[in-house]
């Protein structure tokens, strides 16, 4: 024992502390993944995979920044890719704990996490083949068989029941409403709490209850995906921009493009365009769901047991499209590379960072009588960001397309809060919090919605650091 022990005697769990270290979303809007430590507890708050540019993805190949093996839980958010989709890589690693969230995020995730094990043999096998890698053999990032010990491990509990993760420390979850399953997590530790926004939805979603309050914590993390940014207000007619995308693909005898993210975008998607039919705003084209974890997603999310969530002027069908097609094989999939009429095949993923929508992209793009519409967020580094900001040909499969066909953006899918919608959830807490770390957004979108909960709320807003460590228990 050194002088320092034997002057303040040994140092024990009460005494060593509480700390918070940002592992993701940390300087960029993917990756999520917050370590809570106490003496040798640790609570990992989301497994999310790096997304968009090289720098960031090559983080998901670096060894993890603590052994796996010791930390005892996690907790996830929702099922969505930059939030659970390290998952099988942590279990890859040594991770043998539960994971624990809401019964829709165990279902939406167990899709996701499958199809995520499914791409990256996939792209590991592409790169093989036609000899774009840097490496002899490419190897995937995890497997099928790793998604299934992962997907083994998710452990589903109900909203606002509290969930003891181990001595002196317990879970509450809240729902976010961002997609089916999505909640805020509050963390117990010994005297301390800690609350993760998560991603948060709008008050408008048109399948959701809205978000519910905050509980009050000491330490807040809060997403801030458009904390420098406000959603348009709504129009007179909603999705406009869809139904004149539509309108042209009927006109020129071509496709319309829609990259959606499996769980959530495409049933938003699907529902839109049924209310555009039903108000006569656009023409009955034949609409392709080409998205084996979509059509997956879309049965999750017509679950009797989970309709709790739903708003409830949601009938028993999500949407009403008489000449909606499932697309289950590849070869129908393929087949959409040559469309023989005007159609809306919707397809993921989101970004079109991968999966069927960059086959689309890839024999579409070059026509001008097709159309491409995005419909949500496009991180930097993505595909979808490149056609957002006007590329001219984007990079696929090792080969360079030119982007002939028309372009547009549908700002009115997003289901993140704004900058306000943010600022109004935080308005809620029953007391202020003692500080405020803003994650989970680039740069300037962190450090605008910052300023405003330091301007506006005058409460203590900081932007970490990747990395970063700080305490959250009391001084």
């Amino acid at each position: 024992m050194g002088p320092a022990a034997r002057q303040h005697g040994p140092r024990t769990m009460a005494t060593m502390g509480t700390t918070l270290t940002f592992l993701g979303a940390a300087g960029t809007v993917t990756g999520s993944a917050f370590l809570l430590e106490r003496g040798t507890q640790r609570v990992l708050v989301d497994c999310g995979l790096y997304q968009g540019e090289r720098e960031w993805r090559r983080r998901n190949w670096e060894p993890f920044a603590v052994d796996p093996a010791t930390i005892g839980n996690v907790v996830l958010s929702h099922a969505h890719l930059d939030h659970c989709g390290y998952l099988p890589a942590l279990v890859r690693q040594g991770f043998t704990g539960p994971a624990w969230c809401t019964e829709g995020t165990a279902a939406l995730a167990a899709i996701v996490l499958r199809d995520s094990a499914h791409l990256q043999e996939e792209d590991a096998e592409h790169a093989r083949e036609a000899g774009y890698s840097r490496h002899d053999k490419p190897m995937p990032l995890y497997d099928a068989a790793d998604a299934e010990r992962a997907i083994e491990a998710l452990c589903p509990c109900d909203y606002t029941l509290p969930v003891p993760l181990a001595d002196g420390i317990t879970l509450n979850l809240t729902r976010a409403g961002h997609i089916l399953g999505s909640a805020s997590s509050r963390v117990d530790v010994f005297g301390s709490s800690v609350l993760f926004s998560g991603d948060l939805g709008r008050p408008t979603h048109p399948l959701l209850l809205p978000r519910e309050d905050p509980p009050a914590a000491r330490t807040v993390v809060v997403e801030s995906t458009y904390g420098d940014r406000t959603h348009p207000a709504p129009g007179r007619h909603p999705h406009a921009v869809l139904a004149e995308a539509m309108r042209r693909a009927e006109r020129l005898r071509g496709a319309v493009v829609v990259p959606a993210f499996a769980v959530d975008r495409t049933e938003l998607v699907l529902r839109a365009i049924s209310d555009l039919l039903a108000r006569g705003e656009a023409p009955d084209l034949p609409v392709y769901v080409d998205s084996p974890m979509a059509l997956a997603a879309l049965e999750v999310y017509a679950r009797p047991g989970l309709r709790a969530e739903l708003r409830p002027d949601v009938g028993p069908r999500l949407f009403e499209l008489p000449r909606v097609h499932a697309v289950r094989s590849v070869q129908e999939s393929v087949a959409l590379n040559f469309p023989e009429e005007p159609c809306v095949i919707v397809s993921a993923s989101g970004m079109a960072t991968g999966g069927r929508v960059v086959h689309h992209l890839r024999h579409l793009l070059p026509e001008r009588r097709n159309t491409v519409v995005l419909t949500g967020y496009q991180a930097v580094g993505t595909r979808g960001r490149d056609l957002a900001e006007g590329a001219r040909q984007l990079k696929m499969f090792g080969r360079y397309v030119p982007v002939r066909a028309e372009v547009l953006v549908d700002e009115e899918f997003s289901v993140h809060a704004d900058s306000g919608e943010v600022l109004a959830w935080l308005r809620r807490l029953p007391e202020p919090p003692e500080t405020v770390y803003v994650v989970h957004g680039e740069p300037p979108a962190a450090a605008e919605l910052a300023g405003r909960i330091r301007d506006e709320l005058d409460w203590t807003a900081v932007v970490p650091r990747h990395g970063e460590k700080v305490r959250i228990d009391p001084a």
